[in-house]
């Protein structure tokens, strides 16, 4: 274990109040000698764990801040070492002057991460509870602090743990079987037990992995890829979308060049909408390279918004699978046959068509007549 003592400031900068935290095995005695109780005779050494002590931080005879001292000992605090946190005022100059004080007394600044890899040296927590704190700092939204929290409660550590513990079962079992595999009349497990056994395991297994796929999307943000032809809609949807002119709409064929991504926080899970160039066979050099970007991101997404200008869909839409990539993943894409209507500004006083069509991963196997509007719902 470490066996210096360190310091840093735990809050962001531009709030009214700051935190310094300090923890090691000197902790106490070196918040001691820059800190000085309110009340005459009381020493901060000898005040009881989980209490704050109000006091002055002082440079020899200046006072720099009037602040509020929390003390915790080992092993019951965050790292599992003697630990102090010193609530100051958040001025950028307090809370520098108050690092430098811990300094020269014999502290050192903690590298990033410092605190949680020490909790995790200390048996305070496992790796992925360590992991997990990263993830709740960088939370965004509801689904991913959700994630971030149930991961650092031992959610996934659980699993793990109830994981091993089947295998250990089997491998008992079997090396038990081997033991006594000249003694037929000896068994230790029946045949279809291992059988349920080990399909019971690579399910789990199976489960954990295909969840990672699930966490990542939650962290960065479903990618959702709006695709279609020039002047179907695509850039008009994003920006209705969300709620703001992000991209230029016009009536000009092939307005889009580059790729353009926002993120929307629908129901509490992050959305990375991106809209891309319209796909058409051009000479244009620029904008064929913006359409290889097109198809990029169409395999890459996890969802796509396929638009349609809804006065030729019904001929437009059979064609839609040639554009879709032939593996992702497993091999195949989740499709679903039903379109949805949705009524979009125009960005022309000569619109197209007011209601554009919005194909949600659209089936390769739609049926040869293509229903009309009338058929669909609109949104």
């Amino acid at each position: 274990m470490n066996q210096d003592t360190i310091c840093a400031i735990a809050t962001a900068q531009g709030g009214a109040i700051g935190c310094i935290r300090v923890s090691g095995p000197d902790a106490i005695e070196i918040t001691s000698r820059i800190f000085t109780p309110a009340r005459k005779g009381k020493k901060l050494k000898d005040a009881k764990p989980y209490t704050l002590t109000f006091g002055h931080i002082h440079e020899e005879e200046n006072i720099i801040d009037e602040v509020l001292v929390s003390l915790f000992r080992a092993p019951h605090s965050y790292t599992g070492e003697d630990s102090t946190e010193i609530m100051c005022h958040g001025s950028s100059y307090i809370l520098q002057k108050v690092l430098q004080l811990l300094i020269g007394n014999g502290c050192r600044l903690a590298a990033p991460g410092e605190y949680t890899q020490r909790a995790f040296l200390g048996g305070k927590m496992d790796l992925s509870q360590a992991e997990a704190v990263a993830d709740l700092i960088a939370s965004t939204s509801a689904a991913t602090h959700r994630l971030a929290m149930s991961q650092m409660r031992g959610g996934f550590s659980k699993e793990l743990a109830s994981l091993r513990d089947q295998l250990l079962h089997f491998t008992s079992l079997i090396e038990l079987e081997l033991d006594f595999s000249d003694h037929e009349e000896l068994e230790f497990a029946d045949r279809s037990e291992l059988c349920l056994l080990a399909d019971g395991i690579e399910q789990v297994i199976s489960r954990l992995v295909q969840s990672f796929s699930v966490g990542n999307a939650i962290k960065n943000g479903v990618p959702v890829a709006i695709i279609g032809e020039t002047n179907a809609g695509k850039s008009t949807l994003l920006n209705a979308l969300l709620n703001e002119e992000r991209a230029i709409v016009s009536d000009i064929h092939g307005t889009t060049r580059d790729v353009i991504e926002d993120t929307v926080n629908l129901g509490g899970i992050t959305f990375r909408f991106i809209d891309t160039a319209g796909i058409r066979e051009t000479n244009d050099t620029i904008e064929n390279l913006g359409i290889e970007r097109t198809f990029q991101k169409l395999e890459q997404a996890e969802i796509v918004l396929w638009i349609v200008d809804a006065t030729n869909a019904v001929s437009r839409i059979p064609q839609l699978p040639r554009y879709f990539p032939v593996a992702k993943g497993n091999g195949s894409f989740s499709y679903s046959t039903r379109p949805i209507w949705c009524k979009m500004p125009q960005p022309s006083p000569t619109p197209v068509s007011p209601w554009p069509l919005l194909m949600c991963n659209a089936s390769p196997s739609l049926p040869k007549d293509v229903p009309t509007s009338t058929s669909f719902s609109k949104c």
